[in-house]
């Protein structure tokens, strides 16, 4: 999700100008899910995981996720620190489409085209808390949330509902799925988590080790879109990862559009079904994280955009490669690229993405 140093800024503000209000404040709160000493905190505005406290070999606990400190903080946030993302994550070329013979066009906030569900995405509206249990062997949370008709110019009733528990002793399950109450609509939730092995705000990512069970990929144009439509074999390139490499080995060859440099790039995975889409480990700090999902690709991003003017929590100052995005989905732009796997969901059929993160050291 990287965009010029500038750019990013700006939007930063443009996008919390346009945010938050009464509704926000009168019914959002923090909820905290715990189990032993592994415990996620998140909040009901743009179901958010604002948290993850995990231990080390050591038992040394760190908060591995960037974000903020305070819930006004996300009200006036963004840069996408850790919302689930729709009705269409990642970017729709030009914020148009055409769909059964309709065109279509969506709120345009990333200089031409439309990223995350546009304005007022999901990352930017108020979920219904259905269930919490905070503690316990399985704590949880399932949040629900109806995208009306027209919202951000897509067509249809969309209803969504996303549980986050904790079903192991250090794994975190998130669960989405979403119904297409009244018309076909495309739909690509995408849960945009900044991770840091290390702790957040301990310094850049560059030396975590990362393996990708992704031997193809699709070049994006410099606006980060897959205008070619094609899809090409990570070997012999930068973007191979299917070998443990630091993030850091080859970062500065590659481009995350926009003149900036590192990876901002869509990964085909492997095989099909619930299987293991990443893991990385982090020497420095003993810990690593596995990443488990049911989707056909990810985008990896690795905060090319993060560049030293973005404020944390504790006032700490987030620098570029402060973080690394495991952003599992549908292809970008699927909606314009008939040769990609269709996104399109039709009147009562059910979209279901299931992520599993697998916290180990």
């Amino acid at each position: 999700m990287a965009r010029a140093p500038a750019f990013l800024a700006l939007m930063c503000l443009v996008v919390s100008s346009l945010a938050g209000g009464a509704e926000a404040k009168n019914n959002v709160s923090v909820y905290m899910l715990k189990r032993g000493n592994f415990s996620v905190k998140m909040t009901n505005w743009g179901a958010t995981i604002m948290s993850i406290v995990v231990p080390n070999s050591k038992g040394h606990l760190a908060d591995v996720v960037l974000g903020k400190d305070t819930l006004n903080e996300y009200f006036n946030d963004g840069c996408y620190f850790g919302p689930l993302t729709g009705r269409v994550g990642q970017r729709i070329a030009r914020g148009r489409f055409v769909l059964d013979g309709k065109v279509y066009h969506t709120y345009v906030n990333d200089g031409r085209n439309t990223i995350h569900g546009g304005r007022r995405g999901f990352s930017k509206v108020v979920w219904t808390v259905k269930e919490y249990v905070a503690g316990g062997s399985s704590p949880y949370i399932t949040l629900f949330y109806r995208s009306f008709d027209g919202e951000e110019g897509f067509p249809g009733d969309l209803d969504v509902y996303a549980t986050y528990q904790l079903t192991g002793p250090y794994a975190l399950s998130i669960r989405t799925n979403a119904t297409a109450v009244n018309r076909a609509t495309p739909v690509n939730l995408l849960q945009h988590l900044y991770l840091n092995l290390g702790g957040e705000g301990s310094g850049d990512v560059l030396g975590h080790k990362l393996r990708l069970a992704a031997s193809r990929y699709t070049p994006l144009d410099d606006e980060l879109l897959p205008s070619s439509g094609r899809v090409a074999p990570v070997a012999g390139t930068s973007y191979d990862f299917r070998s443990p490499t630091p993030i850091g080995a080859r970062v500065r060859r590659v481009s995350g559009g926009r003149g900036l440099v590192g990876y901002d790039t869509n990964y085909v995975i492997d095989g099909e079904g619930m299987r293991k889409f990443a893991a990385v480990w982090d020497d420095a700090s003993g810990r690593g994280v596995e990443l488990w999902a049911n989707q056909p690709a990810m985008q990896l991003y690795t905060g090319n955009g993060l560049n030293d003017t973005v404020r944390g929590k504790g006032g700490k100052v987030y620098g570029r490669y402060g973080g690394f995005c495991l952003e599992t989905q549908g292809y970008p732009d699927a909606v314009n690229h008939p040769e990609f796997p269709s996104q399109t969901l039709r009147p009562g059929q059910v979209y279901k993405h299931d992520m599993l993160y697998k916290f180990y050291f």
